[in-house]
């Protein structure tokens, strides 16, 4: 996968490893054939794809299907390439996207992974049924949920007045919250032109705390599921970096799971999000960070649907 698709591709790895207990690697397609991968004719290469026509996703998947491998295309295009090469395809059916920056096609691959996820899981004995039907009923509760969350809107709109001159902007975000720090980072790159980094929010002692001061604003993605022990662990240690954020005069801007007065407290901005189960989050939380990069990237005149230097299918090397 390539861009927004690859971050699809990481928060997938979370579903897929814990539904159905799989080993799973995510690679750029773009750098996949620059080294010599260990491939097996018992692998499955997962393609993901809006397009079906990316010229490095293509050449790809070429060079794992020579390896023997079989290849399931996660795409949004019938018909496409990579729909006609792959050994099989999940359509998302998002319809045409027209803008050159992913929105639902993030959104419809996550979702087209989450019942990937949940067949093999089944079929793998990792999930049982009457599992698999809660994980299918969470799922179902989501467009409800985003609607809920849309009602918010407004205040994402006040929030990009405070940034909108700002030209540096650092996303952090911990386990399947690092692929949505990555990709708000990515669609305000895309659309307002504003420097942005996605980083793991554990790793800002390796470096990035350098970059902290009173003029950096830090969207910290920290969403969390109540009573799910790990994601308890996961959101204390995230609140860590909020806290040390702000002891270093940083502006934070925190995306938290509503009714969450602990960071909200330490934060300047707060967005609040429904609840929903950990695999399921990035669906949600990343909806007011693609609304942040558009009301951001208006302000500042930028053309959102055709940004510059960019095309919607990337077809060459």
């Amino acid at each position: 996968a390539c861009g927004t698709s690859w971050h699809a591709g990481i928060a997938g790895k979370y579903m897929l490893e814990e539904l159905a207990r799989v080993p799973v690697e995510v690679d750029y397609a773009s750098e996949f054939r620059y080294r010599n991968p260990v491939l097996r004719e018992t692998d499955l290469l997962l393609v993901i794809s809006q397009s079906g026509e990316t010229a490095d996703t293509i050449a790809a998947m070429r060079e794992a299907k020579a390896a023997g491998c079989k290849v399931l295309a996660i795409c949004n295009v019938q018909g496409s390439m990579i729909t006609r090469e792959a050994d099989g395809t999940i359509l998302t059916h998002a319809g045409p996207e027209i803008g050159v920056a992913s929105t639902k096609a993030f959104t419809s691959q996550m979702i087209a992974i989450y019942l990937f996820a949940l067949y093999l899981g089944q079929l793998r004995e990792k999930l049982t049924k009457e599992e698999a039907k809660h994980h299918a009923q969470e799922l179902a509760e989501l467009p409800l949920k985003i609607e809920h969350l849309l009602s918010d809107a407004d205040n994402i709109e006040e929030i990009s007045k405070e940034f909108f001159r700002s030209q540096d902007f650092l996303y952090l975000g911990r386990g399947i919250n690092f692929p949505v720090a990555l990709e708000g980072a990515l669609k305000l790159k895309e659309i307002s032109y504003i420097h942005a980094e996605g980083y793991p929010a554990g790793e800002m002692k390796h470096g990035p705390n350098a970059l902290i001061d009173e003029k950096l604003p830090v969207v910290i993605v920290n969403t969390r599921e109540q009573g799910n022990e790990a994601s308890e662990m996961r959101y204390e240690k995230t609140h860590s970096n909020i806290v040390e954020v702000k002891s270093r005069d940083g502006i934070i801007l925190s995306v938290l799971t509503e009714n969450d007065e602990m960071s909200s407290i330490v934060s300047d901005f707060v967005i609040e999000v429904p609840e929903t189960n950990d695999l399921l989050a990035p669906i949600l939380s990343v909806v007011p960070l693609q609304l942040l990069a558009y009301h951001i990237a208006v302000r500042r005149g930028c053309d959102v649907d055709q940004p510059r230097n960019l095309a919607k299918s990337v077809t060459v090397e």
